[in-house]
């Protein structure tokens, strides 16, 4: 039976949002700083008709490893009612009230619960609505977008979405690459009869099937904000299409579609 769409957010928040925090330890210095020496694990976890669906922040001494799944024990959880509680959490809606009762160890990691409100915060950036005041901010938001958006196709993927899987099963090995120029910003998504993984930087082993250059990071941000259409955007020299324009289109689609879940 295919996901519901509830499901398939969670599946996107847990695997593709959370893991984008590691960005924020690395490139901003106020929230790599916070965590400096920092250890402790804080457990999202969300009920749903199929079992309990979550995933856990692990620090140790200030570095981020994201596991899937439930930890009997963490020093904070996040726990919520349902799978759309908690993503709508992430899609910026005001939930924490209601999550109130449930967040627990609290008193007794309060510092670890202040710097991880402080990252969750600093997760609004992702939101097409924010508006980065700083070169240094809107660096970040491209970084983390296009870091969550191929992470999230596979995930889409792999998790069975019907129009993604039967358009991946069609395609021999193809990369789907994503970089912005003047920075290290770079990822891709490698696809091969069916099955997808998305990477970080340049891939080497194989030109890009499809290559979505973006002339600046200013250039980037209405394309992932959505306020402007692709077709638009290349006409506009803010991004160069290198590759088949119909799949480079297909793959906007799925971005669209993901932008949607999580919105």
């Amino acid at each position: 039976m295919p996901l519901s769409d509830e499901q398939l957010a969670s599946r996107i928040v847990l695997r593709a949002v959370l893991p984008v925090i590691k960005v924020m330890l690395e490139d901003d210095p106020a929230v790599k700083k916070a965590f400096e020496g920092i250890s402790g694990t804080v457990q999202f976890r969300a009920e749903d008709s199929d079992g309990p669906a979550g995933a856990c922040l692990v620090f140790e001494n200030g570095t981020l490893t994201v596991e899937q799944g439930i930890r009997e024990e963490a020093d904070l959880l996040f726990a919520f009612p349902s799978l759309k509680a908690m993503n709508d959490m992430f899609r910026g809606k005001p939930v924490l009230p209601a999550i109130g009762p449930l967040l627990r160890g609290a008193f007794r990691n309060f510092g670890l619960l202040v710097k991880t409100f402080k990252v969750l915060l600093g997760m609004k950036l992702l939101m097409p609505t924010a508006r980065p005041k700083t070169p240094e901010k809107a660096y970040l938001k491209v970084k983390m977008t296009l870091y969550m958006v191929s992470t999230a196709l596979s995930q889409l993927n792999k998790a069975g979405d019907p129009d993604m899987h039967a358009w991946t099963s069609k395609q021999p090995e193809r990369i789907y690459q994503w970089s912005v120029d003047g920075t290290d910003i770079a990822c891709y998504l490698k696809m091969k009869a069916g099955n997808t993984k998305a990477g970080r930087g340049m891939y080497e082993r194989r030109k890009p099937f499809v290559h979505m250059q973006f002339s600046s990071v200013d250039a980037a941000l209405p394309v992932l904000a959505s306020s402007i259409d692709t077709v638009s955007a290349i006409s506009q020299g803010l991004v160069v299409n290198d590759g088949s324009p119909e799949y480079g289109g297909r793959i906007g689609d799925f971005m669209m579609k993901i932008s949607k879940l999580l919105s």
